[in-house]
């Protein structure tokens, strides 16, 4: 028996705003069987594929803390001695055979932050796109371009640093349409009451990309040197691209192996959501208070988590002074529980849908508010332990880890408000990021300079030159 207990009651208002079958009584198909399922599979693939898209986007996070002169970062940064050393003697020798780099805490910067200018030119462009050519090859080779200029990065890197930024722009380029092309896909593969659980699964292989790839990417490191991480990674990336084009299709009734049942069931769910509209209602759109909701709770979120996934290693070695390989293990961990609360609540939030009719406006509200005050509090709360290096990566690793609620909140809540159709959630998912990208190259630009002395709350922006400390 299902139960009898209800969500929280929703006014007329509310009931309108939530377009899917379930909530105006229309009866729903019985649901195909999960295992072997296309639409499953394709949340497979497309977990891998995350999974290869950030672990392309952080390894050099971790591999700029070995290619850099530990000297000039000394000069640099005169509060770097604030925090004892604590780490214990590593019997196996730190292998340093990679060529260093004399570059002070402003490039840097600049060589994080690259990656973020290509990613604003393609992330309107990504929507259109994918309503021409489709997410399936859209996805596939904005992934194949960024694994492939990834295998050049060492090159660049020789070249200098001009060509180091620009190789990291163009990575930024194919990275940028990925979400819109995802997002275009799953408007034709996702039954509403499935939407939680298939995104989530998705979306989910982003966090356990980057908690692999810190780590490994610092045992890599620490054994052999920063220029096989790109080699790796590259390598891994052009594997799944040969399994993406494969097994994947834009629709259902374009997959090869679907079976009719399933295939009848995802159409029939989609049917009451799809839009025959040609044209973009711009006006509608901007004046639309939910869009600009999702559009700040992008912006707010993902400001945080793209500041902490690029700087979190710099601040484990020049703050709490952990050595590489420890670096790169702590920085996973706070990844580590947000992919296991983006599983979990995606299956809790379709849950509290089909079996307790809670609307997916109170499931979305829930969802957005857990996910977004637990991480602020307990971020806050980091930037007040001080040298405590127990206490901040527990504070970090919770305030990550609730963020995770998000992803069954605000981050599809495109799919619920606009029409079903690649090309008004390809646009819509791109608007909410590109503000964001705009700034954060320039937040990184300059939080390298800033000094932290005893925590993340203590800071100091350096405003005078190196010769106006001496």
């Amino acid at each position: 028996m299902r139960p009898t207990a209800r969500g929280p009651a929703v006014n007329d208002e509310d009931e309108n705003t939530d377009s899917t079958p379930l909530l105006h009584g229309a009866r729903q198909a019985e649901a195909a069987p999960v295992c072997c399922s296309a639409r499953y599979n394709l949340a497979i693939l497309s977990f891998f594929g995350f999974f290869v898209l950030y672990a392309l986007r952080v390894n050099l996070s971790v591999a700029l803390v070995d290619m850099v002169d530990s000297n000039t970062t000394s000069i640099d940064n005169r509060t770097s001695k604030e925090c004892a050393e604590h780490s214990s003697s590593i019997k196996v020798l730190h292998n340093q055979t990679g060529k260093r780099y004399h570059w002070d805490a402003g490039t840097q910067g600049w060589i994080l932050g690259s990656f973020f200018y290509g990613y604003i030119i393609t992330q309107i462009p990504g929507g259109y796109m994918a309503s021409k050519v489709g997410g399936k090859l859209l996805l596939g080779f904005g992934i194949l371009g960024t694994a492939v200029f990834t295998l050049f990065t060492p090159i660049a890197a020789d070249l200098g640093v001009i060509a180091l930024i620009v190789l990291r722009a163009l990575e930024g380029l194919g990275e940028g349409v990925t979400f819109p092309a995802m997002h275009a896909m799953w408007s034709s593969w996702a039954p509403p009451l499935e939407r939680s659980t298939l995104l989530s699964i998705s979306y989910a292989g982003a966090q356990l990309g980057t908690v692999i790839s810190l780590p490994l990417s610092g045992l890599i490191c620490y054994y052999m040197n920063w220029t096989y991480i790109f080699y790796f990674f590259g390598i891994i990336g052009i594997l799944w691209f040969i399994l993406w084009i494969w097994l994947v299709s834009d629709t259902p009734e374009t997959h090869k192996t679907i079976s009719h049942y399933e295939k009848q069931y995802i159409l029939s769910s989609l049917k009451n959501q799809l839009s025959s509209q040609k044209s973009v209602p711009w006006k509608s759109i901007l004046k639309s208070l939910p869009l600009w909701a999702i559009v700040v709770a992008h912006f707010s979120y993902n400001w945080t988590f793209y500041t902490l996934l690029t700087l979190l290693p710099t601040y484990m070695k020049d703050i709490l002074r952990f050595n590489v390989q420890e670096n790169g293990f702590l920085s996973a961990l706070p990844y580590f529980g947000c992919w296991l609360c983006m599983i979990l609540s995606g299956k809790a939030a379709d849950n509290l849908r089909v079996k307790w009719n809670f609307s997916a406006l109170s499931v979305r509200r829930i969802f957005t508010i857990i996910g977004m005050i637990g991480p602020a509090i307990f971020l806050v709360a980091a930037g007040f332990t001080g040298c405590d290096y127990s206490l901040a990566v527990v504070f970090l690793t919770i305030s990550t880890t609730l963020g995770g609620f998000c992803s069954s909140g605000f981050s599809i809540n495109h799919l619920d408000i606009a029409p079903s159709t690649p090309l008004e959630n390809g646009r819509l998912f791109s608007a909410s990021l590109l503000l964001l990208t705009y700034l954060v190259p320039f937040s990184l630009r300059y939080l390298p300079k800033v000094k932290c002395r005893t925590g993340l709350s203590m800071i100091t922006m350096d405003t005078g030159t190196e010769e106006t400390n001496k």
